[in-house]
Order: structure tokens, then sequence, then C-alpha cells
């Protein structure tokens, strides 16, 4: 069959280039459609229950997605007429930013006052530039004794400030409205520092992280694919030794690439950090193909084979172990479609697309384009022994596994055991502002507002009363007030941001601005009224919808955190919820919610959910080896090799780092499937010795080694560099799996050459000693 289908297809090279460059048009004009999604958001699912929780918050109050300007005098204290001057007019400029529907700073805080039986309510600082000295002090005193302020807007040593634009995306172009949220911003900002050198300005907050995503993204496209295609350029040319082998594979890489690519495009899958390094990793995956296809070819044509001839044989020989290698890593790749995060769905599609489409490129478009083009007569004449891999080193290797093949794997054993003891070293943390490393502009800032200002973690609570209008109920507030309290005691708490602040200062402006009245109003009627002649006094834009609901039912409470690990944010929320559950009966719907507790949760329910992908994946494949195989014993046999480096690896990341993230739930499938292709073609090749050269099996794993040794050493040369390079990826997540991923198949190629051989041998050895039992005991019955 195969036979027949090579002879058609060297019958009619051009269409078959013509055809497949047809195909490769027609995939590829889906590229127009390709976009990019870089909102925080797109890491969760649309039934994930965190999501749910805090959407459903936001839209009982505000959907407050932000920038946050942090301003830092080079004179130590924010409070100077030139200052407050600056910060008053960047924050009526900054209401001119797109999408904006409110803007915080320390000027323009309402402040409320009595005056006599009136409430007064005003910003807080205006005209700054006319203050005297005394003022200023004044002011400075109100604003660092102000509980919504400190820590929140203001440090408590006056020596930095922020200023908070909350806008309102729509769902239209995401993307687009985040880039003009941004770009404004920052031009602003570039304004304000020609002019101010003397301030430093740093950014963050939600739209920060969603344009640090982006241009995350921009970055690896634009460095790590052509990097790759150099990587790979100079393998094959190291390898082959030949030019124009080496420009076929690469535009047969680059059109698999540009086919899956735009049929993504025509699927509506967007990119997104986690799913941009698919062009790399189907560069990285499409080498061991061509590998395999060029060296028996080169091969062929050493031995003095025509053209044609070569070709042919090199499909023949290797179209069974190319098809089933393919499969099993599309089906590695398509398990990461258990992953209930959808930027690793995306991942996995978009390289499973592109290895079908590598492969059918591969029994395609090469055999025809290298039957045009000509051969290589410098390496016909001077590599006589093209693609094998005889060297004196190997054959040592060989025959010493072949004498001792009991010793090297009990030494191997206790190698491999270890390092799997070493897995519980681990611990599942993530932290979504260190998935940046510190080249970052945006982790830079965050870092500093952290440590200088406030932080960007918080939880999110809308304390529920039931009632309309139960938030004015004094058993309610006060047990929300014993609520906050709590919290503020807690070691990790920065800032909680409550309405009972406000409530309490409005009790204080009414009874003449008396600090002993700075406590919550006694009675419902009493809160009510304060909240109305509040909300009343309050300018456009400012108001208080982003801490009370619509029907005065519910009241929001803010958590300000520094930079905690996904652990320690589980376990101050179950700490809170421990605490209502004991000591706040009157409230209801606790649960608290966030990007922090969304975060913070994904690692877990991501590895979760692929433990099901990954036992699917690792069934299939058995199957996979067992068929191709033909035999139940080796199939099992061959899983080892492929299943202990993810668990060595795993180890040995727990003695190195000891915290995995969100990228680690998805390594092992989609390393598994790529891993088999080494064991496919090896034990093809140790099959094809025993059974059609009737060789023992000392001399199969020489034949084996000799025919395939070279080839999959490159191969895994090139997967390990080309992973590798994602260790230049800013962005965390990329760099852990292609740490991670290099790992493994380094330890990969160590179990293929050392633990498999002697794995074998010992297989060999005991089935010959079974079938001399069972020949024994035949003969046995015959006598008797």
């Amino acid at each position: 069959m195969v036979r027949k289908y090579s002879e058609l297809l060297l019958s009619n090279p051009w269409q078959v280039i013509v055809l497949t460059l047809m195909l490769t048009i027609a995939s590829g004009y889906g590229i127009a459609f390709v976009h990019f999604k870089s909102d925080y958001r797109m890491f969760f699912s649309n039934d994930n229950p965190q999501l749910i929780a805090f959407e459903t918050l936001q839209k009982t109050y505000v959907r407050d997605d932000n920038v946050l300007l942090v301003l830092t005098p080079n004179n130590g204290d924010v409070f100077t007429a030139q200052n407050l001057a600056i910060i008053e007019q960047l924050t009526k400029k900054l209401w001119q930013t797109p999408y904006s529907t409110r803007v915080d700073s320390i000027t323009n805080f309402q402040n409320s006052s009595a005056e006599g039986d009136e409430l007064k309510v005003a910003d807080l600082i205006s005209h700054a530039e006319q203050l005297n000295a005394v003022q200023i002090q004044h002011l400075k005193y109100l604003t660092l004794h102000e509980p919504l302020l400190v820590k929140r807007l203001i440090s408590p040593d006056a020596k930095v400030t922020g200023i908070n634009v909350v806008v309102k995306r729509t769902n239209e172009n995401q993307d687009a409205e985040t880039l003009a949220i941004a770009t404004y911003v920052r031009n602003l900002v570039s304004e304000l520092k020609q002019t101010h050198p003397e301030i430093e300005i740093r950014l963050t907050g939600a739209i920060m992280l969603d344009t640090a995503f982006s241009e995350s993204s921009e970055l690896d496209m634009k460095t790590l694919t052509p990097a790759m295609l150099v990587i790979i350029a100079l393998a094959l040319w190291w390898f082959l030794k030949s030019f124009l082998g080496m420009t076929a594979a690469l535009l047969m890489m680059t059109l698999s690439i540009v086919i899956a690519v735009g049929l993504a495009g025509w699927l509506g899958i967007a990119f997104s950090p986690s799913s941009i390094p698919a062009p790399t990793i189907m560069l990285t995956l499409a080498v061991a193909d061509t590998v395999h296809i060029l060296t028996s070819y080169y091969s062929g044509l050493a031995k003095g084979q025509d053209k044609r001839s070569a070709i042919q044989n090199s499909m023949i020989n290797n179209f069974k172990a190319i098809f089933f290698t393919n499969l099993t890593t599309a089906i590695g790749f398509l398990s990461m479609n258990f992953s209930d995060a959808p930027p690793f769905r995306d991942l996995g599609n978009i390289t499973a697309m592109g290895v079908v489409a590598a492969y059918f490129l591969t029994i395609t478009f090469l055999p025809a384009l290298m039957l045009l083009l000509p051969a290589n007569k410098g390496r016909i004449e001077n590599e006589e022994n093209a693609g094998s891999w005889s060297g004196k080193a190997v054959h040592r290797m060989v025959n010493f596994m072949i004498r001792h093949p009991g010793k090297q794997l009990a030494v191997l054993s206790v190698i491999t055991l270890a390092l799997l003891a070493c897995i519980p070293l681990n611990t599942l943390d993530d932290e979504y502002v260190k998935y940046f490393d510190e080249s970052v502009e945006f982790r830079q800032d965050t870092d500093y507002t952290t440590t200088h200002l406030t932080g960007i973690y918080n939880i999110e609570y809308s304390l529920e009363q039931g009632t309309q209008g139960g938030i004015n109920e004094p058993a309610f507030y006060n047990q929300v007030e014993a609520f906050v309290n709590w919290y503020r005691q807690q070691p990790e708490t920065i800032h909680v941001y409550a309405l009972n602040d406000i409530l309490k200062k409005l009790n204080q402006n009414m009874h003449g601005d008396d600090p002993a009245w700075f406590r919550l109003p006694d009675s419902r009627e009493m809160a009510a009224q304060y909240l109305l002649m509040f909300e009343m006094s309050l300018p456009y834009g400012l108001d208080i919808n982003d801490r009370v609901n619509v029907s005065k039912s519910a009241t929001r409470v803010t958590v300000t955190l520094p930079s905690l690990s996904s652990q320690q944010s589980i376990d101050l929320e179950a700490r809170a919820q421990a605490w209502l559950k004991a000591n706040a009966p009157l409230i209801k719907n606790t649960d608290g919610t966030g990007a922090t507790l969304l975060f913070s949760h994904i690692g877990q329910r991501n590895t979760i959910s692929m433990i099901s992908g990954e036992l699917l994946s690792t069934t299939l494949i058995s199957i996979i080896l067992i068929f191709v195989l033909r035999s139940l014993g080796l199939g099992l046999l061959s899983l080892i090799p492929n299943l202990v480096p993810a668990g060595m690896a795993f180890g040995l990341w727990g003695l190195m780092v000891g915290q995995v993230g969100l990228a680690s739930s998805v390594v092992a499938a989609m390393t598994l499937g790529i891993l088999v292709d080494d064991t496919v073609h090896f034990l093809g090749k140790y099959q094809y010795a025993r059974q059609e050269k009737n060789m023992d099996p000392e001399l199969a794993l020489h034949y084996a080694f000799s025919n395939v040794g070279g080839a999959l050493w490159v191969t895994s040369a090139v997967l390990i560099m080309g992973f590798s390079l994602f260790t230049f990826s800013s962005f965390k997540i990329n760099y852990e799996m292609g740490l991670l991923t290099s790992i493994i198949f380094a330890l990969g190629l160590f179990a293929e050459f050392l633990l498999l051989p002697p794995i074998l041998l010992l297989y060999e050895g005991l089935l010959v000693r079974i079938n001399n039992v069972f020949k024994k005991s035949t003969e046995a019955g015959k006598c008797s």
C-alpha cells in the first residue's frame, strides 16, 4: 500500500507541490483573522466558579479594572504646593482616559465636614498652587489620618502617592480598548516626565497587567520563533551536510506553521502569552519527521540508489513510524483540552493542527520537492555511511550494556527512585505578578508599589444583609465592622476599604466633628439619613456605587494584600470564612473573590482537570504502542522510559526549585506523546533486526543504535534546544514550561539510551527462560 502510494506521489511531483501550496494558501488566509487576547480573565473557563463569583460581584457593583499611577517626588515629600498642584492637574487630565469612569487621588478625595448643622462634602485639596505652608500641613494631617487613603493612595510617610483610574471596557474589542487606555496614560506620563523630571511615575493595575501579557506575547513572537529557525537550520546543516536538504526541510516546516496558524484564525482561536509558543513548538516537533525522511534518503543515495528509489525507500521505511509518532504527539497535545485554562487548550489545539499539517507535508510535499531538487553529489561521494551512528563510543556503550544489563539497570533504578522520591518536595504555588520576570516594567513598578504604597492583590467580599436597606441595620454593620477589624489585625493585610469608615466619619461630622463620635451610628434611621446626605453631596463619578448595591442590601469590602503565594491567599481566605461562620451570623454570601483568588485556585483546578487528560492520553498511547510493536509485553515495557522522565524531572525540580505553578500541570501530558516518538523509531528498528534479520538481542541493539541512534540524538538535541529557548521568555509560565520540558527531554534521552536497552535485554532473557521452562514441562509431559 505504501509502495503504491509513493509511486503515485513520485510520478506526479509538480501536481503534488502545487496542490499542497494551494491548500497552504487556503489555510493560511485564515491568518488575517488571527487575534490576540490579553485580558487576564482569559486564563479562566466560563464555568470556573471563582470567575463566576467575581463577575457576579462586578455586575452587582462596578467592574473596576484600573490603572494605578504611583508618584514619587524626588524631594521625599508629596505635600508641597508644587507637588500637590501637579497631582491635582494630573487627576483632572486622567478623567480624559478612554473608557474611564472614575479617578481617585488625594486631591479629589471627597472629604466631609460639618458647617453648623449642615454636611459639607468637597475635594480634600483644591487650588493647590495657592496653598501656604500652614494650610499644607493641615491637609497633610487630614490625609495621613484618613483610613480610606493611608496605604491606599498615600504612603504613611507621605513620600509616595497614587492616582487610581477606574475604566470600564466594552466587550466589542477589549484588546484594542486596553491598548488605547495604556497608550493614553503612557503618553500623559511621558509628557509629565519631560516637564517635571523631579517626579518619578510608575504604572500598575489590571490594565497594565493585561498590557504586560500582550507585550510579553509580542516579544516572544518576535524573538523565539526566529531564533528557533536559526537553531534548526544549523542543526540540519550539521547533520545532513546538505544545503538543499536543509532548505527543503525549513520550507516544509514553515508551511506547516502557516497552515496551523491559518486554521487557528479560521476557527477563531485566540493567541495569548501561553499559546504564542505554538509556532516555535511546531518547528521543534517537525524536525523529527524531516530528519528521519532525509537521513534515510541520503543513506540510500550513499548506497548507490538513484534519487527516486532512495526517496521511495525512505518513505516505505519510515511511513509507519512517522504516522504513529505524529499520532501520539497529537494525542498528547489534544489531551490539553482537559485543561481548566483556555490558553493551554488553545496551545494544545494549535500545536496538534501543526503536527498533523507537518505529517501530511512530510509524506507529500517533502518527497516531491526532494525528487525535483538535484542530489548532493558531494554528500554521496563523501558520506558513504550517511545516516549511520556507529562510532566507537556507541559500540562501547552498547557492549557494556550487553555485558552488565542487571548492574546498569540496578544503578539507574536507584537514581530514578531517588529522584521520584523528591517529587513531594514541590509545592503548588503561583503569584500572578511574578508571571513576569524582573526585566518587565510592569513587574518592576508593581514590586515598587507593593513596597512603598499599597498592594495590587485584593480579596473582595459582597456582604449581604438580604433585605432592602438592610446595610443600615446596626446589628449588621456592627458585624461588618468586627470583620473589618479582624482583617486589619491579620499580618498579611495592607488595607481594608469598607463603607463603615465613611459611616463613622459622617457620624463624627454630624456631631460637630467631635473625634469621640468617630463610630458607627446608633440607629438604622441615622445611618440611612447620613448615607443619603452624603450621596446627594457627591459629584458625578465619585459616588459610592462601588461600595453599596442598588437595593442597599449588601456592601462591598476590599482587602488589599501584598504579593502572596496562591496557598497563602487560599489559607487567608479560609481563616476569614472560619471567622465569619463563628462570629457573623447576620452576614450572608460571605465567599471571597477577586483576581487574587482566581489565580490562586487555577493551578490546583488545572492540575486536577489534567489528571483525566493524562490518564486518557496514556491509555491511548499504550494501546498504540502495543499495536505498533505487536507485543503486549514490549508495548507496556516501552512506557517505562516514556513515563519515568517526567517523574524524574519533577523530582529534580523539587530539589532545584521546589515550587511548581500553572505551566507544570500540562507538561506531563504534552511531553508524553513526544517522548514516545523516539521509542517507536528505536523499537521499530530493534524489532526489524530481530524478526527480519534474525539477529539476537545484542546484535539487534547494535543495529538499532547504528540506524536511528544519530537521528534520535539530533531530534532530541533540537527538542531540548528548542524548548530551552523559552527560558529566555520574560513570561514565567513559558519559562517554566520550557525549562521543565527541556529537562524531561534530556532525561528522556537518558532513559531511551541507557534505561530501555537493559530492560529489553532482561525482558528477552526472561522470555527465553520462560520458553525453556515451558519446553521442559512439555517434554516431561510427553515422557510421562
